[in-house]
């Protein structure tokens, strides 16, 4: 087995992780129920599973069929992130309901999903694509919760007291 690659494997779970812990470190300055370690724990397990799809196929060639067509799947790596994810945002939605009565947590179930899917980006080799979607997701997280907040302040004022 190639060091090299495993070295690959390792620091592309490693940059996923920094990418997930920015988004997390946002989460964590709003005090929601998943924060910085859950954000670049989940990047950093999506990135290492892709990586090591990749290392099994490059490492036995017996994977590949006759003609060098694929015999595995590496979109089903990505489909048990998603549904290994999915847990994990579900409790972070559950785990507020108890205040208040109301639905909370969506929004951190959402950024679970996307640094989940910045760290199967970072699996597979792209980096520019994952900074970006980070950027994209702290614009949303960040810029939107202010817009959030003005059309709140909106509608209070136009409802009657």
């Amino acid at each position: 087995m190639d060091w090299m690659h495993q070295l690959d494997t390792i620091a592309a779970t490693g940059a996923a992780m920094l990418l997930g812990g920015v988004i997390g470190f946002e989460r964590e300055l709003r005090d929601r129920p998943a924060g910085f370690r859950t954000h670049m724990l989940v990047a950093g397990a999506a990135a290492l599973l892709v990586g090591l799809g990749i290392l099994l196929v490059e490492a036995h060639p017996a994977l590949a069929a006759d003609g060098g067509r694929l015999r595995v799947d590496p979109l089903r790596l990505v489909e048990s992130v998603i549904a290994g994810v999915a847990f994990i945002g579900a409790g972070s939605i559950f785990a507020r309901r108890g205040e208040g009565g109301g639905v909370a947590g969506i929004t951190t179930a959402a950024s679970l999903l996307m640094v989940a899917v910045i760290g199967i980006a970072c699996g597979f080799g792209y980096f520019l694509l994952a900074v970006l979607a980070t950027g994209l997701t702290l614009m949303v997280l960040g810029l939107l919760k202010l817009a959030d907040r003005a059309l709140a302040q909106h509608k209070a004022k136009r409802e009657p007291e």
